[in-house]
């Protein structure tokens, strides 16, 4: 047999050819319809029968052919992230990484490396709404010219359970209840807090589901996370852990819960068609990656333990290091053949990128080849275009459901000599993968290690780290959750856990459910101290975090200096002045928004100019919920309009009500002046006042048009919901 020694140049494998992902394109323009066997149809309206009134027959193969495929075209839907929507884009480096790391595509600065990105729901089905309040998956696949790199995460950096055995315990609670299939896409109920409240680990992750971060404005303004400590390996084999960041450039943001819950209702697909228009209008979405750098000599330094998928390393223990920018910037061809057939798993890593001991992720490395066996038929689901790496793939794996590759010689296995040794085994110095040679000394135990067992204090940390109106969220959201619990036993229970995070948030929670807060809380059975344990050492009220707050953990600080791709609503009827219209318009979409014009009526509208304006929307088929801010222009009688239509009115109730930025010409104040906020109407319209209040009212277009821009930036202006009035 050949060693690698005596492998000669020119019987090396051609690893410089890169299979072309459009192989398996077909564009049926222009074209003359088959079946599926290349046979030319020339009647695909009528089946084959007996007389024109007679029955069908069973010689009518293409009949056959076609039902056929149809009742066979579902393959059963993900058990977890089954809702998602992908893109296509590429990732670039900034600069080299090589003392940290061997990967290829982290080392050259001038490699592109082509990435296809998934983002999801956890618990709804496929036909669930993209608003549920949820974490949202956020999966990356690299096609690195090495191979396949997934990194496959979520937009929160932590996890409601330590150790992989409890997954499928989670994912029953939360999914909807066995009995009566209710609810979909909702942690509001019954089993989900069963579980929740009898498992303390989940303290930390439920404070950030329950906080905005689980109601994403956009796919693009959330950031994305790895979750697990990693490990980075160098050439010289000197490992470093490291965990995994995406920033957005478009910075952090998110929606009301009512507001939420009115998207769902108008446009479930609010997500899935934002990432789409965004793409297909060039306002591509980026997010920078970032990376947080432990050397193996710092990896018991923390008051928490590296190894816990329920702890994250505060950004001002250890800094995020952006090393790269990932793009969107192709839309899929196909939803079903790139999304949904799409395979991510954990394991797929490429040399100078491994994995630790963190028994979450160990479960996932076991967890993903299994579900994509069933989900997409068979062993070779590799082979489907979408999930295939750049490189060739050689080895001598055979034959299975649906092989695509045609595999030419004899040999089929290692060593041999009928094939010259080929496949053969790559040195590490030839980009072979070689696990990091970690020492380990240990007996076979069922346990948790003593270091995961502080279960409260970045909870704590979390809820201290917010603004108040990001805290009032969290004190909303639990108390709809938990609202929605029948047994109040489970609520009481919850109660006591929230009370072992903060006794202020257990306090107003319970308020708003009317129940005490339950007084020395006992701990659930499963949180267990061991027999030789000091219980000083498992008191959950000591507050074990060295960083009392964190910047990085609230929303409130994110990037608030563009309004690019935001949607505007202009509210415009006949009679509407057109230089006050055209003039924000035009400033607008200058800054980069997305502006639409919405009417009684579609089509167009007149304006007093006579010009025609054209209309995106009436009100009929549009929703203040599916903007970002509004405006109403100037024109008599597109005033008085306005002022008289109930749907316009409702239009900027509920903008007000979810705090978002609203302009008007002073010629249209009398619009403002019907609505339920008009007594909240600022005295003067400063940019200070403006910056604070969010509404801008000024006779001067241009400056109406500066101004608006500058509110709008801001996102949101959460302060009105202090008074808490009556809603829209």
């Amino acid at each position: 047999m050949a060693t690698n020694k005596e492998i000669k140049q020119d019987e090396q494998p051609d690893n410089d050819k890169i299979v072309d992902l459009n192989a398996d394109k077909v564009d049926a323009t222009g074209t003359l319809m088959t079946t599926n066997h290349g046979v030319r149809i020339n009647d695909d309206q009528n089946s084959l029968k007996a007389g024109d009134r007679g029955s069908a027959l069973l010689e009518d193969f293409i009949l056959r052919e076609k039902i056929t495929h149809f009742d066979h075209e579902r393959i059963p839907e993900r058990v977890v992230h089954a809702r998602g929507s992908g893109a296509h884009g590429v990732f670039k480096l900034y600069e080299s990484q090589s003392a940290l790391t061997k990967a290829q595509f982290l080392n050259d600065t001038s490699i592109e490396t082509p990435v296809f990105v998934r983002f999801s729901t956890v618990a709804g089905s496929r036909g669930s709404t993209d608003l549920a309040r949820d974490v949202r998956g956020f999966a990356v696949k690299f096609y690195t010219d090495e191979g396949n790199f997934d990194l496959v995460g979520n937009n929160m950096p932590v996890f409601f359970i330590q150790d992989a055995i409890k997954f499928p315990d989670l994912i029953h609670a939360v999914k909807p209840e066995p009995d009566n299939e209710i609810p979909q896409a909702a942690s509001a109920h019954d089993t989900f807090w069963d579980f929740i409240s009898l498992t303390p680990e989940s303290a930390h992750m439920i404070m950030w589901a329950m906080s905005d971060r689980a109601l994403p404005r956009s796919y693009r303004m959330m950031e994305g996370f790895g979750v697990h400590t990693f490990r980075f390996i160098n050439a010289e084999g000197v490992s470093s852990f490291v965990k995994f960041h995406w920033k957005p450039l478009l910075g952090v943001h998110s929606v009301a819960w009512d507001e939420a819950q009115n998207i769902s209702g108008k446009d479930p697909d609010y997500h899935r068609r934002d990432l789409w228009d965004a793409i297909e209008s060039g306002n591509f979405p980026e997010w920078e990656l970032g990376v947080q750098i432990v050397s193996e000599e710092d990896e018991f330094k923390f008051d928490f333990d590296l190894l816990d998928s329920t702890k994250l390393i505060p950004e001002e223990l250890v800094p995020v290091q952006r090393i790269g920018k990932m793009t969107l910037n192709r839309n899929p061809d196909n939803f079903f053949a790139e999304t949904e057939q799409v395979a991510y798993h954990i394991g797929h890593v490429v040399a100078g990128i491994d994995f630790t001991n963190d028994p979450l992720l160990q479960g996932r490395l076991f967890s993903y080849t299994d579900t994509q066996l069933i989900r997409l038929g068979g062993p070779n689901f590799q082979q489907i275009p979408i999930n295939r790496p750049l490189n060739p793939v050689r080895n001598n794996q055979r034959d299975g459901y649906m092989r695509q590759t045609i595999d030419k010689g004899k040999s089929s296995y290692n060593p041999n000599t009928l094939g010259n040794g080929f496949p053969a085994q790559a040195k590490a110095s030839e980009g072979g993968f070689t696990s990091y040679p970690e020492r380990i000394e240990a007996r076979k135990v069922r346990a948790r290690s003593k270091s995961f067992l502080d279960h409260f204090s970045q909870a704590k940390l979390f809820l201290d780290s917010q603004s108040d109106p990001e805290r009032n969220h969290i004190v909303d959201a639990f108390s709809f959750e938990l609202g929605k619990v029948k047994t109040v036993a489970i609520r009481e229970r919850m109660l006591g856990i929230l009370s072992l995070i903060d006794s202020g948030l257990a306090a107003e929670v319970a308020f708003a459910l009317r129940l005490p807060v339950p007084q020395d809380p006992a701990l659930p059975l499963n949180h267990s101290i061991p027999a030789d344990g000091d219980p000083a050492d498992y008191d959950p009220t000591i507050v074990r975090s060295s960083v009392a707050i964190s910047s990085a953990l609230s929303m409130a600080g994110t990037v608030k200096d563009s309004i690019k791709t935001r949607k505007i609503a202009i509210l415009a009827a006949d009679g509407v002045d057109e230089i006050s219209l055209t003039t924000v318009k035009d400033a607008l979409m200058a800054a980069g928004a997305v502006v639409e014009v919405i009417a009684p009526r579609l089509n167009y509208i007149i304006a007093e100019s006579d010009a025609q304006i054209v209309v995106d929307h009436s009100f009929l088929t549009a929703a203040s919920v599916l903007y970002d801010a509004v405006y109403v222009p100037a024109g008599t009688n597109s005033v008085a309009t306005l002022e008289a239509e109930a749907d316009a009115i409702h239009f900027l109730n509920e903008a007000f009500k979810h705090c978002k930025a609203i302009a008007a010409d002073k010629a249209a104040i009398q619009v403002l002046e019907a609505t339920y906020f008009s007594s909240k109407l600022p005295d003067d319209y400063s940019e200070e006042t403006v910056l604070r209040e969010g509404v801008v009212v000024v006779d001067d277009v241009e400056e109406l048009a500066d101004k608006f821009i500058l509110a709008i930036a801001q996102h949101r202006f959460w302060e009105r919901e202090k008074p808490r009035k009556i809603p829209a």
